[in-house]
């Protein structure tokens, strides 16, 4: 009925770099590189700051942290509060 085109791949070219592109080429891997460097050693820091606190036998919070402190709303948060209808 209908006929099926099988898709042709096209030869592979290798493109030719400039001194520009070049460069710019390697200063995104080397940015690329130092950033998941970064990440990397962020983690064993991380790591190692709950390793201690597992040591030390520092238990997680059993209640919710919050943002803001117990007592009496700030004066604008109560008024925008009251403002709400339903």
């Amino acid at each position: 009925m209908s006929q099926q085109l099988e898709p042709t791949e096209a030869p592979f070219e290798v493109e030719k770099l400039g001194w520009r592109d070049f460069f710019m080429e390697l200063i995104q891997a080397i940015g690329v590189t130092v950033g998941l460097a970064l990440l990397w050693g962020l983690e064993i820091i991380r790591n190692r700051f709950f390793r201690l606190l597992d040591r030390l036998n520092i238990k997680p919070r059993r209640r919710r942290a919050s943002a803001f402190p117990p007592g009496v709303a700030p004066r604008r948060l109560r008024r925008a509060a009251g403002d709400r209808t339903g």
